[in-house]
C-alpha cells in the first residue's frame, strides 16, 4: 500500500509542471435516488495537473414531507476528476472522491412536542461526467455518480460551469 501511495504521488508531482489553466465554478440541478428529491448545487474545478482537477461540490436537496415528518438532506463532496477526452467539443471525465451526507428529520412527536434528529455519514463517490464545449466561457455539463454509503444513492446532475 505504501508503494502504491508513493507511485501515485510521484505521478502527480511529475505532472504539476504542465497544469491546466482553466479554473471553473458552476451551478447545477441534481436528483438523488435515495432522497427522492430535486436539489440545487454549486461546484468548482481547480486544475492540479494535466487532465486532473480537484472538484469540490455542495448539494442541498429541497425538503420534503412524509406523513407529517420533514426531511432535510445535504451533501458535501471532494472529488478528483480525470479527463480521458478533452477535445474541442466535449470533455469526458471519470471521478472519485469523498462524500459527507447529512440528514435531519423533524416533526411532531405525537405527545404535544416536536422532535428533531440528525445524522451525518461519510461515503465514497464514483462516477463520470461530460462537459460540452460550445464556445465562450459557459460550459454545460452532465454528471452521474454513485455514492457508496449505507443503502447507496445514485445522483444525476446537470448544469453549467464558467471559466474564471
Amino acid at each position: 500500500m505504501k508503494k502504491f501511495v508513493l507511485l501515485i504521488g510521484a505521478i502527480l508531482l511529475a505532472n504539476l509542471g504542465s497544469a491546466q489553466e482553466d479554473t471553473r465554478i458552476g451551478g447545477f440541478l441534481a436528483y438523488g435516488t435515495e432522497v427522492e428529491s430535486l436539489g440545487i448545487g454549486a461546484n468548482a474545478e481547480f486544475p492540479i495537473a494535466t487532465n486532473l482537477v480537484i472538484s469540490p461540490s455542495l448539494i442541498y436537496y429541497f425538503p420534503r414531507e412524509e406523513e407529517g415528518i420533514d426531511i432535510n438532506w445535504f451533501e458535501a463532496n471532494g472529488n478528483v476528476n480525470y479527463y480521458f477526452l478533452d477535445s474541442d467539443g466535449i470533455g469526458f471525465y471519470g471521478l472519485a472522491g469523498l462524500n459527507y451526507t447529512s440528514v435531519k428529520v423533524s416533526g411532531d412527536s405525537g405527545f404535544g412536542g416536536d422532535i428533531s434528529v440528525s445524522d451525518g455519514r461519510l461515503g465514497l463517490n464514483l462516477g463520470a461526467g461530460a462537459n460540452f464545449i460550445i464556445g465562450g466561457s459557459v460550459i454545460p455539463f452532465a454528471e452521474l455518480k454513485y455514492v457508496i454509503i449505507d443503502e447507496g444513492q445514485l445522483v444525476l446532475m446537470g448544469g453549467v460551469k464558467f471559466n474564471i
